[in-house]
């Protein structure tokens, strides 16, 4: 008799134990698939061994007193005459790669908002693919250690607070620069009606890094070469021709709904073509 008396009472503070623990701490809501995206620490398309061999791939950087190092020099005196101006403002913004804001930098040239919510597949494409296109020039600069032209010429960059972290990274070859021409690459293929414009920001998104005072036009030059080699191996990976997929879907409906860029683009585009005359 006691036993069964005591039991139902043991079953109810287990309950209330229960009921109260439940309390103390609520069950998480699963994530959505695009909070998935956005939360989940990115990683490239490309395994280790499918990156682009930067090391083997550029030449090594132009010496003092060649020609090619004379270019570099005569860019970057007109590159930084640009300070203070709209462009060298500009330059600051295309520094920017970390994301969700990396997403936006060609949205004028799509023509298309890019954001985790609206497209999430162009999202996670230019996400992934600047991962990649960074890789491809990693062995490179690493090897070279090339000094940064304001470590040359002692004058500021549009981005101070990053000066610190690049003395250490070599600037040759950009991979800004490889990132923009890979994204520019990728982006002409899914959005071809804008293409001519998605090229052009390619181009002006690496001569940001000249305003910048951060690179030196040799570091541009290769810089879009690996991009280049960067996509390629990218068109041979399962994932990556996934998303593409995907994304060129999204921007064909965004384009149907006549959905199109936010910002100011007739200002961006006027500001972009401001250039070093001599930059290649």
């Amino acid at each position: 008799m006691s036993f069964l008396l005591r039991r139902p009472a043991s079953l109810l503070c287990l309950s209330v134990a229960l009921a109260l623990s439940s309390c103390a701490s609520p069950p998480t809501r699963p994530a959505t698939a695009v909070e998935a995206t956005v939360t989940t620490r990115a990683v490239g398309y490309l395994a280790d061994h499918a990156v682009p061999a930067s090391l083997d791939l550029v030449p090594p950087p132009p010496v003092a007193g060649s020609a090619g190092f004379a270019l570099d020099e005569q860019v970057s005196r007109e590159a930084r005459a640009l300070r203070g101006t709209a462009r060298f403002t500009q330059a600051t913004r295309d520094a920017e790669l970390a994301f969700p804001v990396g997403a936006s930098q060609f949205s004028c040239a799509i023509d298309l908002d890019v954001d985790a919510q609206r497209t999430p597949a162009l999202y996670r494409l230019l996400e992934r693919s600047r991962i990649d296109a960074s890789a491809a020039t990693r062995a490179a600069k690493k090897h070279h250690q090339r000094p940064r032209p304001f470590m040359v010429n002692n004058e500021p960059t549009c981005t101070p607070d990053d000066e610190e972290g690049l003395r250490k990274n070599g600037s040759y070859p950009s991979g800004h620069t490889s990132i923009g021409w890979a994204w520019a690459l990728i982006l002409a293929e899914i959005a071809p009606d804008r293409a001519d414009a998605i090229i052009a920001r390619g181009r002006n998104y690496g001569e940001s890094r000249l305003v910048c005072n951060v690179h030196w036009q040799s570091d541009i030059l290769e810089g879009r070469f690996m991009g280049a080699a960067a996509v390629a191996r990218l068109h041979d990976n399962a994932a990556f021709q996934s998303d593409l997929l995907k994304a060129h879907k999204e921007i064909a409906a965004a384009r149907k709904a006549g959905q199109h860029a936010s910002r100011d683009c007739a200002a961006e585009e006027a500001v972009l073509k401001v250039r070093p005359a001599s930059a290649l």
